[in-house]
């Protein structure tokens, strides 16, 4: 059996600086070792409960976060950035997915680096009419592969806010309670490697009992997408598919749930070009 874990920095325990987040932040090493010691303590959860090979898409930033030195022989893993599918790169022929160090949407209170896909361009993604997490809308990609999302570890407010209302069969384990943008509470990692441990164990129960089911988005998708700046839905609106609605909004329609996924990291990589050519006009 085949398992993917899809990893981000955000929600990750004792994450709460902006030096955490970035390849030269003063505090980068320390969030690579955090996410690193997570990461590798559900894989061995995994493969000590039968899952002979694990994929570890490394889903942050420029997607090289995890350090590979000592990766056991089981462990395959997905990095750097752009990619085809982003954040869940390599899940394709997987039989469950598991989500680590995930965060809020942007514009949530109290919630550590509180954003949706990209912090610099984006302020809402609707799916369908629904305003959606980077979990929500992973999870629904990975609803065209069939592949159910059994467990998620990361923040406490993703999980109230998302986990439980629309995956309510998925295991969960708090990584971190956030007393503001910058600021968390999180357990010592003796307490949260046996949280980790045990929530692997009973999601993979829990799917040998069938009790778990992927996120399904109704097909064709409606994707909406609000900018942070006028300039992104300046650059969005080039393509044809793409309908301008107002001066931060553009919406598009596509068959399925990954090609809608496509487009969405076509129009971040454009906001990011965009972002460049305003740099080096300053």
């Amino acid at each position: 059996m085949k398992a993917f874990i899809s990893v981000d920095l955000e929600g990750m325990p004792y994450i709460v600086a902006p030096g955490h987040l970035s390849l030269k932040g003063s505090l980068y090493n320390e969030a690579r070792k955090v996410a690193t010691k997570v990461t590798l303590v559900v894989a061995d959860e995994l493969h000590k409960n039968g899952f002979d090979k694990v994929i570890i898409a490394d889903s942050h930033g420029p997607m090289v976060n995890i350090q590979v030195d000592d990766l056991p022989e089981y462990v395959e893993i997905v990095r750097g950035f752009p990619r085809p599918l982003c954040m869940i790169s390599g899940a394709q022929d997987c039989n469950i997915a598991l989500f680590l160090g995930y965060h809020a949407k942007f514009g949530t209170a109290k919630s550590t680096f509180d954003h949706t896909f990209s912090g610099g361009s984006i302020n809402k993604v609707e799916v369908n009419g629904l305003a959606v997490s980077e979990f929500l809308l992973n999870a629904y990609v990975l609803g065209e592969f069939s592949i159910p999302v059994v467990l998620v570890a990361g923040d406490a407010q993703l999980i109230k806010d998302d986990v439980s209302q629309y995956a309510p069969w998925a295991e969960t384990v708090v990584l971190k309670r956030s007393l503001g943008r910058l600021s968390a509470r999180s357990e010592s990692f003796t307490r949260i490697e046996k949280d980790l441990r045990k929530a692997t164990r009973k999601a993979i129960t829990q799917r040998k009992r069938r009790s778990v089911k992927p996120l399904i988005a109704k097909n064709p998708v409606r994707l909406k997408v609000t900018f942070l700046a006028s300039h992104f839905a300046d650059v969005a609106e080039l393509l044809p598919t793409i309908k301008r609605i107002s001066g931060l909004e553009v919406e598009y329609t596509s068959r399925n749930m990954i090609e809608a996924y496509k487009t969405f990291e076509l129009l971040v990589l454009a906001s990011i070009g965009a972002s460049s050519i305003l740099e080096r006009l300053r």
